[in-house]
Protein backbone atom coordinates (compact mmCIF):
# COMPACT_ATOMS: atom_id res chain seq x y z
CA UNK A 1 0.00 0.00 0.00
CA UNK A 2 1.33 3.44 -0.68
CA UNK A 3 1.99 5.98 1.72
CA UNK A 4 -0.34 8.87 0.57
CA UNK A 5 -3.60 5.64 1.21
CA UNK A 6 -1.75 4.47 4.67
CA UNK A 7 -0.92 7.89 6.25
CA UNK A 8 -4.37 9.26 4.96
CA UNK A 9 -6.34 6.26 7.17
CA UNK A 10 -4.19 7.16 9.94
CA UNK A 11 -4.91 10.69 9.87
CA UNK A 12 -8.46 10.14 9.21
CA UNK A 13 -8.65 7.74 12.15
CA UNK A 14 -6.66 10.36 14.39
CA UNK A 15 -9.21 12.78 12.74
CA UNK A 16 -12.09 11.63 14.13
CA UNK A 17 -10.84 11.70 17.92
CA UNK A 18 -9.12 14.82 18.33
CA UNK A 19 -8.78 16.91 15.32
CA UNK A 20 -10.91 20.52 15.31
CA UNK A 21 -13.69 20.10 12.98
CA UNK A 22 -13.70 23.76 12.68
CA UNK A 23 -10.04 24.04 11.19
CA UNK A 24 -11.32 20.93 8.57
CA UNK A 25 -14.20 23.13 7.68
CA UNK A 26 -12.42 26.00 6.72
CA UNK A 27 -9.78 24.28 4.41
CA UNK A 28 -12.97 22.42 2.03
CA UNK A 29 -15.13 25.78 2.61
CA UNK A 30 -11.94 27.57 1.08
CA UNK A 31 -11.38 24.65 -1.62
CA UNK A 32 -15.40 25.29 -2.35
CA UNK A 33 -14.98 29.61 -2.86
CA UNK A 34 -11.38 29.20 -4.97
CA UNK A 35 -13.43 26.58 -6.98
CA UNK A 36 -16.40 28.56 -7.33
CA UNK A 37 -14.21 31.61 -8.20
CA UNK A 38 -12.63 30.18 -11.38
CA UNK A 39 -15.63 28.64 -12.64
CA UNK A 40 -19.07 28.73 -12.79
CA UNK A 41 -21.16 28.20 -9.00
CA UNK A 42 -22.67 25.02 -10.39
CA UNK A 43 -21.41 21.80 -9.42
CA UNK A 44 -22.97 19.55 -12.24
CA UNK A 45 -20.68 22.44 -14.68
CA UNK A 46 -17.72 22.94 -12.67
CA UNK A 47 -15.47 19.78 -12.21
CA UNK A 48 -13.50 21.19 -9.49
CA UNK A 49 -16.49 22.50 -7.57
CA UNK A 50 -18.09 19.51 -7.63
CA UNK A 51 -15.11 17.41 -6.18
CA UNK A 52 -15.04 19.88 -3.31
CA UNK A 53 -18.70 19.46 -2.40
CA UNK A 54 -18.21 15.57 -2.05
CA UNK A 55 -15.54 16.07 -0.22
CA UNK A 56 -17.20 18.53 2.12
CA UNK A 57 -20.13 16.16 2.26
CA UNK A 58 -17.80 13.04 2.40
CA UNK A 59 -16.82 15.44 6.05
CA UNK A 60 -20.51 15.78 7.32
CA UNK A 61 -20.00 19.23 6.43
CA UNK A 62 -23.35 21.17 6.48
CA UNK A 63 -25.24 21.97 3.68
CA UNK A 64 -25.30 25.72 4.62
CA UNK A 65 -21.72 25.87 5.19
CA UNK A 66 -21.62 24.26 1.75
CA UNK A 67 -23.69 27.11 0.21
CA UNK A 68 -22.29 29.68 1.78
CA UNK A 69 -18.96 29.39 0.81
CA UNK A 70 -20.46 28.57 -3.17
CA UNK A 71 -21.87 32.00 -2.67
CA UNK A 72 -19.11 33.92 -0.94
CA UNK A 73 -17.05 33.27 -4.31
CA UNK A 74 -19.15 35.94 -6.30
CA UNK A 75 -19.05 38.25 -2.64
CA UNK A 76 -16.97 41.74 -2.94
CA UNK A 77 -15.46 40.81 0.13
CA UNK A 78 -13.71 37.05 -1.16
CA UNK A 79 -10.60 36.35 -0.62
CA UNK A 80 -7.61 35.55 -3.12
CA UNK A 81 -5.77 32.60 -2.64
CA UNK A 82 -3.00 31.35 -4.87
CA UNK A 83 -2.75 28.02 -5.39
CA UNK A 84 1.14 26.73 -4.40
CA UNK A 85 2.72 23.86 -5.00
CA UNK A 86 5.60 22.50 -2.33
CA UNK A 87 7.77 19.71 -2.97
CA UNK A 88 10.82 18.13 -0.92
CA UNK A 89 12.79 15.04 0.93
CA UNK A 90 11.30 13.62 4.10
CA UNK A 91 13.44 11.12 6.33
CA UNK A 92 14.65 8.11 3.95
CA UNK A 93 14.86 10.27 0.96
CA UNK A 94 10.84 9.84 0.58
CA UNK A 95 9.35 12.27 -1.54
CA UNK A 96 6.85 14.73 -0.72
CA UNK A 97 4.34 17.05 -2.47
CA UNK A 98 2.17 19.80 -0.64
CA UNK A 99 -0.84 21.32 -2.25
CA UNK A 100 -1.80 25.08 -0.69
CA UNK A 101 -4.16 27.51 -0.65
CA UNK A 102 -2.56 30.78 0.69
CA UNK A 103 -2.83 34.58 0.52
CA UNK A 104 0.87 35.10 2.10
CA UNK A 105 3.19 32.99 -0.43
CA UNK A 106 5.92 34.18 1.85
CA UNK A 107 4.24 32.97 5.45
CA UNK A 108 3.42 29.33 3.80
CA UNK A 109 6.35 28.98 2.35
CA UNK A 110 8.58 29.71 5.25
CA UNK A 111 5.88 27.23 7.48
CA UNK A 112 6.37 24.41 4.97
CA UNK A 113 10.42 24.74 5.05
CA UNK A 114 10.65 25.03 8.65
CA UNK A 115 8.53 21.58 9.19
CA UNK A 116 11.25 19.47 6.54
CA UNK A 117 14.00 21.08 8.82
CA UNK A 118 12.71 20.12 11.98
CA UNK A 119 11.97 16.73 10.64
CA UNK A 120 15.57 16.33 9.04
CA UNK A 121 14.36 16.47 5.83
CA UNK A 122 14.73 19.66 3.23
CA UNK A 123 12.69 21.75 1.17
CA UNK A 124 13.01 21.13 -2.39
CA UNK A 125 12.25 23.42 -5.96
CA UNK A 126 9.36 22.77 -7.47
CA UNK A 127 9.58 19.71 -10.07
CA UNK A 128 12.55 18.09 -8.10
CA UNK A 129 10.33 15.27 -6.98
CA UNK A 130 6.76 15.61 -8.85
CA UNK A 131 8.65 13.49 -11.70
CA UNK A 132 8.02 10.35 -9.16
CA UNK A 133 4.40 11.02 -9.25
CA UNK A 134 1.00 10.61 -11.63
CA UNK A 135 -0.97 13.59 -11.34
CA UNK A 136 -4.38 11.39 -12.35
CA UNK A 137 -7.97 11.16 -11.24
CA UNK A 138 -9.37 9.38 -8.65
CA UNK A 139 -13.15 8.10 -8.61
CA UNK A 140 -14.30 6.40 -5.07
CA UNK A 141 -17.25 4.46 -4.45
CA UNK A 142 -18.44 1.86 -1.55
CA UNK A 143 -18.10 -1.25 -2.15
CA UNK A 144 -22.24 -1.96 -1.80
CA UNK A 145 -22.90 -0.09 -4.85
CA UNK A 146 -21.41 -2.82 -7.17
CA UNK A 147 -19.91 -5.81 -7.70
CA UNK A 148 -15.97 -5.80 -8.68
CA UNK A 149 -16.96 -7.24 -12.10
CA UNK A 150 -19.51 -4.80 -12.59
CA UNK A 151 -18.04 -1.89 -11.74
CA UNK A 152 -14.85 -2.93 -13.58
CA UNK A 153 -16.67 -3.36 -16.56
CA UNK A 154 -18.54 0.15 -16.08
CA UNK A 155 -15.54 1.88 -15.62
CA UNK A 156 -13.14 0.53 -18.28
CA UNK A 157 -16.53 1.41 -20.23
CA UNK A 158 -16.32 4.76 -19.36
CA UNK A 159 -12.60 5.44 -19.74
CA UNK A 160 -11.13 4.80 -16.82
CA UNK A 161 -7.48 3.29 -17.00
CA UNK A 162 -7.43 1.63 -13.64
CA UNK A 163 -9.90 0.23 -11.46
CA UNK A 164 -8.89 -1.36 -7.41
CA UNK A 165 -11.95 -3.03 -5.51
CA UNK A 166 -11.70 -3.98 -2.17
CA UNK A 167 -13.97 -4.55 1.28
CA UNK A 168 -13.36 -0.54 1.59
CA UNK A 169 -14.59 0.21 -1.11
CA UNK A 170 -13.82 0.81 -5.06
CA UNK A 171 -11.24 3.23 -6.58
CA UNK A 172 -11.05 4.42 -9.84
CA UNK A 173 -8.31 5.71 -11.62
CA UNK A 174 -8.38 8.06 -14.71
CA UNK A 175 -6.82 10.43 -16.90
CA UNK A 176 -6.21 13.69 -16.01
CA UNK A 177 -8.31 14.49 -18.61
CA UNK A 178 -11.04 11.97 -18.46
CA UNK A 179 -11.87 12.37 -14.86
CA UNK A 180 -15.36 14.17 -15.28
CA UNK A 181 -16.32 12.48 -18.20
CA UNK A 182 -16.01 9.02 -16.04
CA UNK A 183 -16.94 10.19 -13.40
CA UNK A 184 -20.33 11.36 -14.92
CA UNK A 185 -20.88 7.97 -17.02
CA UNK A 186 -20.08 6.23 -13.22
CA UNK A 187 -22.46 8.50 -11.61
CA UNK A 188 -25.19 8.22 -13.90
CA UNK A 189 -25.18 4.52 -13.06
CA UNK A 190 -24.27 4.24 -9.34
CA UNK A 191 -25.15 7.12 -8.12
CA UNK A 192 -22.51 9.68 -6.32
CA UNK A 193 -19.77 8.80 -5.99
CA UNK A 194 -17.82 9.55 -2.36
CA UNK A 195 -14.83 11.01 -4.00
CA UNK A 196 -13.86 12.31 -7.47
CA UNK A 197 -10.52 14.55 -7.26
CA UNK A 198 -7.24 14.62 -8.93
CA UNK A 199 -4.19 13.24 -6.73
CA UNK A 200 -0.63 12.88 -7.17
CA UNK A 201 -0.11 9.02 -7.18
CA UNK A 202 3.58 7.75 -6.39
CA UNK A 203 4.90 5.76 -9.45
CA UNK A 204 6.44 3.56 -6.97
CA UNK A 205 7.16 3.44 -3.46
CA UNK A 206 10.07 3.30 -0.43
CA UNK A 207 10.24 1.30 2.50
CA UNK A 208 11.10 3.34 5.28
CA UNK A 209 11.97 1.72 8.71
CA UNK A 210 10.01 2.83 12.00
CA UNK A 211 12.38 5.49 12.83
CA UNK A 212 12.28 7.19 9.97
CA UNK A 213 8.09 6.09 9.50
CA UNK A 214 7.60 8.13 12.37
CA UNK A 215 9.40 10.68 11.64
CA UNK A 216 8.09 11.04 8.58
CA UNK A 217 4.64 10.76 9.74
CA UNK A 218 5.50 13.49 12.15
CA UNK A 219 6.12 16.21 9.22
CA UNK A 220 2.90 15.16 7.55
CA UNK A 221 1.29 15.73 10.72
CA UNK A 222 2.18 18.99 11.11
CA UNK A 223 1.62 20.12 7.03
CA UNK A 224 -1.79 18.78 7.60
CA UNK A 225 -2.35 20.79 10.51
CA UNK A 226 -1.37 23.86 8.68
CA UNK A 227 -4.32 25.95 7.54
CA UNK A 228 -2.93 26.53 4.21
CA UNK A 229 -2.47 23.28 3.16
CA UNK A 230 -4.99 21.10 1.41
CA UNK A 231 -3.22 18.15 0.39
CA UNK A 232 -0.06 15.98 1.36
CA UNK A 233 1.29 13.06 -0.91
CA UNK A 234 4.39 10.85 -0.56
CA UNK A 235 6.17 7.83 -2.01
CA UNK A 236 6.67 5.57 1.09
CA UNK A 237 5.62 2.42 2.50
CA UNK A 238 5.43 1.49 6.45
CA UNK A 239 5.12 -1.70 7.88
CA UNK A 240 2.07 -2.93 9.63
CA UNK A 241 3.42 -2.69 13.16
CA UNK A 242 3.82 1.14 12.72
CA UNK A 243 0.46 1.68 11.32
CA UNK A 244 -1.24 -0.28 13.86
CA UNK A 245 0.98 1.68 16.80
CA UNK A 246 0.08 5.07 15.34
CA UNK A 247 -3.60 4.17 14.44
CA UNK A 248 -4.12 3.36 17.98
Amino acid sequence: MSGHSQFKNIMHKKGKQDAIRSKLFSKLAREITVAAKMGLPDPNMNARLRAAVLAARAENMPRDNIERSIKKASGADAENYDEVRYEGYAPGGVAVIIEALTDNRNRTAGEVRSYFTKSGGALAETGAVSFMFDHVGVIEFPAKVASEDAMMEAAIEAGAEDVQSSEDGHEIVTSLEGLREVAQALEAKFGEPRKASLIWRPQTTVAVDDEAGEKIMRLIGALEDNDDVQNVYANFEISDALVAKLSG
